[in-house]
């Protein structure tokens, strides 16, 4: 489906098109998304020849000669906080603000999914601070408020703040005591780029907190990876700053591009290096599509 923000002018209407999206791709999934993250040693069954060995109790078989295999269930009470980049950045492209869009509205499903699932959760609205940092819970009443916020940031107006992402999830690592799965929406943008090796530091700050992480890169790929614009002057205007610059695409094209692919592959090579779910949001693809096939893939990990 194709962000329209027409259609979703109440939070009514947002938390309406997230059960839409929800049902839409819930059901290619035959199991929780999240199945194995947060599990409980329930009991021991003797094992079954042909079984995998994975989980057999070797210290159960020191003790009785026999084996055993350990037995889990899966907790209801997952915890995830949903962190939203709302910096100025996001407020992309100007006339359909796809980015912040997309990240709201995928956030509203995931919070859907997770509600009807019994996991508590939470949302973190950030740019060069976090500005909005909600308990996590998982009651109807929580989800109701969670719809109201993200409906807030589909109509907010864009700040004059810079982009501190790698501040932000440091402080968000040391405000979240608990094992979480946090799943960041973000163009990973940082006003600080003389110090990228900061932002890994950041996401690796979060794992070493034993928080289970994924990334939604979200981006318009055509012009702000490979930088797609019509070859005439054009101005651009920086979002954060108000900076502007008139120039020739075709002049700029191929130094952009080989600065936004290098930092795009360090960004996943890192991800991939800290076992952090790195995921391709390009706004100009179908929501629908991207929550569905990395939900899908996810499933079939676990």
């Amino acid at each position: 489906m194709k962000l329209n923000l027409q259609d979703i002018r109440h939070s009514a209407n947002l938390e309406l098109l997230a059960r839409q999206l929800v049902e839409g791709f819930v059901t290619g999934l035959h199991k929780s998304p999240y199945h194995g993250f947060s599990v409980e040693f329930a009991e021991h069954r003797l094992y079954n020849e042909g079984e995998s060995t994975r989980h057999i109790d070797w210290k159960a078989y020191a003790r009785t000669d026999r084996l055993y295999t350990k037995q889990y269930e899966e907790e209801t009470n997952l915890r995830c906080l949903i962190a939203i980049d709302t910096s100025p950045s996001m407020v992309y492209p100007a006339d359909t603000r796809a980015k912040i869009s997309f990240s709201a509205i995928a956030a509203a499903s995931i919070a859907q999914m997770l509600n009807l699932q019994r996991d508590a959760v939470g949302l973190c609205l950030f740019s060069d601070k976090i500005n909005t940092l909600t308990p996590v819970k998982s009651s109807s009443s929580h989800l109701e408020k969670l719809f109201v916020l993200l409906h807030e940031v589909l109509n907010q107006q864009p700040g004059k703040h810079n982009t501190e992402i790698a501040t932000v999830l440091h402080e968000v690592a040391e405000k979240v005591h608990r094992r979480s799965l946090i799943i960041l929406f973000s163009d990973m943008f940082d006003s600080n780029t003389e110090n990228i090796e900061e932002l890994f530091k950041a996401l690796q700050h979060l794992k070493h907190n034993k928080h289970e992480v994924i990334v939604f890169h979200v981006m318009d790929y055509e012009t702000e990876l490979t930088f797609q614009f019509e070859d005439k002057p054009i101005e651009f205007i920086d979002l954060e700053n108000n900076t502007k610059l008139k120039l020739n695409p075709a002049d700029v094209r191929e130094t952009y591009q080989q600065e936004a692919t290098k930092f795009y592959e360090m960004l996943k090579l890192r991800c991939h290096q800290y076992k952090i779910d790195f995921v391709r949001a390009d706004v100009q693809e179908d929501i629908n599509t991207i929550l569905q096939t990395y939900l899908i893939k996810r499933a079939r990990m676990r």
